[in-house]
């Protein structure tokens, strides 16, 4: 489903967005899904390509926060390290990690054969969420042509919802999935853009909070209502721990080394917060940030780093990561179309389990 369908959802923060609202709104980037909609199988593979040149030559300065660790995600370790990308960033299901990481290893010797040879090897890297409510997670549906499919699907043209990865994810008891934004700041002089991508996958209903509106207390307060019944049929109740997870993917044009782009990525716990998590036991919360400023050329003996921003210059950026990733959840949540999967379970989009959801957001503020 296109972000567009998004359009009259509440924008979060003042900050302006980009053109697209997406995190394709950072020059180079682009975005695939496979979707595996069959039966019983509800889940699929999300590639973000930084730029459109090979991943292994060039890298991406990037670098990850772990805000809680219950993640089964594989690449983390050396991301940390060396603070750059080689491969595209995948998203799937815990059990299609191994599967699309493969995947990648492949892509990647085929690009460059000389990888594992007179080269080092390739970190691929996959980030995951559990959506074994909706899909038939034991079927292990996901295979390498998924990733492949994906990769080439790749565009400026990003949908968000119930699509690729997203496709099985629930959120706040919802139906969850892919979302969407970007912001345009001005930070030394000079205008960037910040675009997440989000894999929301989180939450228990009382807890949802949508543009400072506590709309999820509202839903369960509707007792009696066929909207709240149906809701509530296979969901969690107030009382259950959240178990869940979120993949915050934080992209920008802004000249970051890896140590900046760490402290920004942090800063997506703030948007993520917003929503009413609190980052419970059961719930894998990542976010990586990167820059398509610069890349980092696989064979060369000194590396020249373009002027980066000054520390004292980053709260723009701040700012508009923690609105970018609030308004990528709340475009999950309103993009997302009610999934009905394995066993039977089902989970409804926010639209469905509201239809007068403008008119409550107005009157609940």
């Amino acid at each position: 489903m296109s972000a567009c369908l998004a359009d009259n959802a509440p924008h979060i923060g003042a900050l302006p967005r980009g053109p697209l609202g997406t995190i394709a709104d950072v020059p180079g980037v682009s975005v695939g899904h496979c979707t595996l909609d069959q039966g019983a199988v509800q889940t699929g593979v999300t590639v973000i390509r930084p730029h459109g040149g090979d991943p292994f030559r060039d890298k991406t300065p990037a670098a990850v926060s772990v805000i809680n660790g219950f993640g089964k995600s594989i690449g983390l370790v050396q991301v940390e390290e060396l603070g750059t990308l080689e491969t595209p960033i995948a998203l799937t299901n815990t059990f299609g990690v191994a599967a699309v990481a493969q995947a990648q290893i492949r892509a990647a010797i085929r690009a460059n054969p000389r990888i594992g040879r007179e080269w080092s090897t390739v970190n691929p890297l996959v980030f995951e969420c559990n959506d074994g409510y909706l899909n038939d997670i034991q079927a292990m549906a996901v295979g390498p042509q998924h990733f492949d499919d994906a990769y080439a699907a790749a565009s400026a043209e990003v949908a968000s919802g119930s699509v690729g990865a997203g496709r099985g994810m629930s959120c706040f008891d919802l139906k969850g999935g892919i979302g969407n934004e970007s912001r345009v700041v001005e930070a030394a002089g000079h205008r960037y853009t910040v675009g997440a991508l989000v894999l929301a996958n989180f939450g228990r209903l009382p807890m949802l909070t949508l543009d400072g509106v506590p709309l999820g207390r509202v839903l369960s307060e509707r007792a009696g209502a066929a909207t709240t019944h149906a809701l509530t049929t296979h969901a969690s109740t107030t009382t259950k721990p959240e178990q869940g997870s979120i993949i915050m993917i934080v992209a920008t044009d802004a000249p970051l080394d890896a140590r900046q782009l760490k402290r920004l990525s942090l800063r997506a716990a703030a948007g993520l917060a917003r929503t009413g998590s609190v980052y419970g036991h059961g719930s894998g919360d990542i976010a990586l940030a990167f820059s398509t400023a610069y890349t980092v050329p696989h064979e060369a003996q000194f590396v020249t780093l373009p002027p980066r921003l000054a520390d004292d210059r980053l709260d723009p950026l701040f700012r508009a990561c923690a609105d970018s990733v609030e308004q990528a959840i709340v475009d999950a949540l309103w993009t997302a179309v009610s999934v009905t999967g394995r066993d039977g379970h089902r989970r409804l989009s926010l639209n469905d389990c509201a239809p007068d959801l403008s008119q409550l957001l107005n009157s609940a503020r």
